[in-house]
């Protein structure tokens, strides 16, 4: 109904429709779907434990960073995204800014400029460990 759907769902769920003559300036916290063909000018961001799709259609804008459960871009993004499910980028879709993913589909065509990190990737780095102090204090010790 309200444009391309995802490949992978068989149904657009659309709670919030921000039109093609509308311009925001502020930031947008939503859950459920949201579907942007119009002008943001700030973080669009899910509530706090809430799941939410954001679409960006293909004469959507972003400016600024976004967190969605589920991410389907069509338009232009300028700003990083953090995906906690999945990201689509569509053929028309042209991103400036680093993509956060769990699971990443790239369609020919799609432009990024910018960084793929994998969650996990970051979640699978052990922690810095703290050598130099811990000889520190096998030193003392022995020196007791």
């Amino acid at each position: 109904m309200f444009g391309s759907k995802s490949s992978r769902d068989n149904h657009l769920v659309v709670d919030a429709l921000i039109g093609p003559q509308v311009e925001i300036r502020g930031d947008v916290v939503f859950s459920g779907g949201l579907y942007v063909e119009g002008r943001i000018l700030g973080k669009v961001i899910v509530e706090d434990g809430g799941n939410g799709t954001l679409t960006l259609a293909e004469q959507g804008h972003i400016e600024g960073e976004v967190r969605a459960t589920v991410v389907v871009l069509s338009g232009r993004l300028d700003g990083d995204v953090h995906a906690s499910e999945r990201i689509e980028l569509t053929p028309s879709a042209r991103v400036t800014g680093n993509v956060h993913y769990q699971v990443v589909e790239m369609s020919a065509g799609a432009q990024l400029n910018g960084r793929l990190v994998h969650a996990a990737a970051m979640a699978a780095l052990p922690p810095p460990e703290d050598k130099p102090a811990g000889k520190a204090k096998k030193t003392e010790a022995s020196e007791a």
